[in-house]
């Protein structure tokens, strides 16, 4: 699984205090995932916002590493900086939404690796991306974005092209695949749940529309 195993993610500490610059240098192989997916109309909006949000946790990163060297140590000085317009910019915003891209990907891979799919048609992804969609984006999505993700469903590749992007073009057997999807969730899935543990015990989380 070349795309998602050339980077790894350093192993979620006891005290859960995840180190912000080994975590965006691992999260920043992750956009052209969306890539795999086909439909520009609809992934190539969702990449940009990834690799944007990247980029504007990491500008903060640069100007204080010390200050801001973990993603708690962000959320705690923005909170104290921006006063009452926190959680709703900066660094703190762009992680909230990072952390979402972040979760269509992990739930979309566990669905596959659980070997959730249409029987009538198994080797299509579109259960696993409509249960990606729904848990991860679709309430903070307004109508439109919402019908037109429900469209894209159409258009996505089938599971083994999918696995093919993923390996980047190599012949790789689908049950080696499903073992590399499932050594990157064991490494990604604790991260993720604890920023988004750490979003709510700060009650930084926002349910807006997009």
């Amino acid at each position: 699984m070349a795309l998602l195993l050339e980077h790894e993610f350093k192993p979620l500490p006891a005290d859960k205090q995840i180190e912000t610059l080994p975590f965006l240098e691992a999260v920043a192989h992750l956009p052209p995932f969306f890539d795999c997916l086909g439909t520009p109309i609809v992934y190539s909006p969702v990449k940009a916002d990834l690799t944007g949000n990247i980029k504007k946790i990491r500008a903060v990163y640069d100007s204080n590493p010390a200050k801001f060297k973990t993603l708690q140590n962000i959320l705690e000085v923005e909170k104290e900086l921006h006063g009452s317009a926190w959680p709703k910019t900066g660094a703190t915003l762009a992680l909230m939404w990072l952390k979402r891209g972040l979760k269509f990907i992990l739930v979309l891979l566990q669905s596959i690796s659980d070997g959730e799919r249409d029987e009538e048609h198994p080797n299509l992804i579109r259960v696993n991306a409509m249960k990606a969609y729904e848990i991860a984006l679709k309430k903070y999505h307004g109508w439109m974005l919402q019908k037109l993700f429900m469209g894209s469903v159409y258009a996505l590749p089938y599971k083994s092209d999918l696995l093919k992007a993923l390996e980047k073009g190599k012949e790789v057997k689908e049950e080696e695949s499903i073992e590399k999807i499932h050594q990157f969730l064991t490494r990604v899935t604790p991260i993720l749940d604890a920023i988004y543990e750490m979003y709510t015990k700060m009650n930084a989380e926002l349910s807006y529309k997009a």
